[in-house]
């Protein structure tokens, strides 16, 4: 009981936020981050577009999939995906239905690449815009997958696989700076990074087979910054912290065990802890580690200056780290000097993240993160500084 009237309050809110003049994004962005998410599909349907900016009063008419299929240099590869998405369909739904949709999802699909000639089909493109179908129906999945496609998928969707890497470079020093053990026993098994990709290009969808999780993921995607998909796959490796250390120390068997991942994480807990990474560790201050490891070319990320262009309010990192330096302050007079002086003399920098991950709630990342705009927000005006 003491649950619903959490999620009625939670549903007000979110209509309370939709209806104020202008809408309240940041509040959806916290309510799409903050447990549970967005709840229904129904709710999906109006927040969705707004944390994309996309305006639902002006949706183009689809058009007719025949003329998109003649001479598609794409239909081939994106006919086979589709038809090989089965299990991303609700088990039970009757054939002739899920044909329909996988038909929509196909026109969906040439739609966008055709509107869009720069970007680059990749396998696992069709992950992400079957979760949008199922979720707002093939008009509106059209408009929010292109706005998408053209922002947080963007270094997906080049002719080479070089920004999709550097986006995976960030894996290890994520992990790095919470869990050294962790990075290094994977760095001397030399398991890589690649365990992750399919993670990372489809957002989990084709991974995880429950699809209210990977709808909730989507809420939490959709609200952040376009890296926040690489800190949760962070956040995964290191929830499996033990199994990891206790795997024999080479390729085969460590990349097998990431490969693998378990069905029922506790996914609120590891999405308060990415959002809470994603603040102490921005990608910024990780960027060095990450070109390290590639020479990296300018992705969308790269120039998305972490927080620079965000909203007027204060930057949402700097209120995390005052309450985290409050925080501290008060456990030294708790705890005296010692514990203090031990936390801060060890030798990696920011080695207090334990504490921090501890103490920091997922109300407290959610708000945040909340005040950070999106890229999207100012798409238009600084669209050529961030995704050039």
């Amino acid at each position: 009981a003491d649950f619903d009237a959490k999620k009625k309050r939670k549903v007000a809110e979110i209509y309370q936020a939709l209806n104020s003049d202008p809408i309240d994004v940041a509040a959806l962005r916290r309510m799409a981050i903050s447990e549970g998410g967005l709840l229904t599909d129904e709710i999906r349907c109006k927040v969705w577009p707004k944390l994309l900016s996309v305006n639902t009063d002006d949706l183009p008419p689809l058009p007719a999939g025949k003329e998109l299929r003649e001479d598609n240099k794409d239909y081939q590869q994106v006919l086979l995906d589709v038809r090989r998405s089965l299990r991303r369909f609700p088990p039970g739904m009757p054939d002739d239905q899920r044909e329909g949709l996988q038909e929509e999802l196909i026109d969906i699909i040439l739609h966008v690449l055709k509107r869009n000639p720069q970007l680059h089909y990749y396998q696992g493109y069709h992950d992400i815009v079957v979760t949008f179908l199922l979720v707002v129906g093939d008009r509106l999945a059209t408009a929010l997958v292109e706005k998408l496609s053209t922002h947080h998928l963007r270094d997906f969707m080049d002719p080479t696989m070089d920004n999709t890497k550097h986006i995976l470079n960030y894996l290890m020093p994520i992990i790095d700076q919470v869990n050294p053990e962790v990075h290094d026993f994977m760095q001397s098994a030399e398991v890589g990074t690649i365990f992750a990709l399919s993670w990372l290009i489809t957002w989990f969808g084709h991974v995880l087979s429950d699809f209210r999780h990977v709808v909730r993921l989507y809420d939490f995607f959709l609200a952040c910054h376009p890296l926040m998909p690489i800190y949760f796959a962070a956040v995964i490796v290191l929830h499996r912290e033990q199994e990891v250390l206790d795997c024999e120390c080479d390729m085969a068997s460590v990349h097998h065990l990431l490969s693998q991942i378990p069905q029922d994480l506790p996914y609120e807990s590891l999405i308060s802890k990415a959002g809470d990474l994603f603040v102490q560790f921005p990608p910024s201050e990780l960027a060095k580690e990450a070109a390290q490891a590639a020479q990296a070319e300018r992705t969308a990320a790269s120039t998305f200056k972490d927080f620079e262009l965000a909203s007027v309010q204060q930057r949402p990192d700097t209120v995390l780290r005052q309450r985290f330096k409050e925080r501290l302050r008060g456990e030294e007079r708790l705890q005296g000097e010692e514990r203090t002086k031990s936390i801060l003399t060890k030798p990696r920098t920011n080695r207090f993240v334990k504490l921090a991950v501890m103490g920091l709630t997922v109300a407290l990342g959610a708000a945040a993160l909340a005040v950070v705009k999106s890229a999207l927000e100012w798409a238009p005006k600084f669209e050529l500084q961030i995704f050039p």
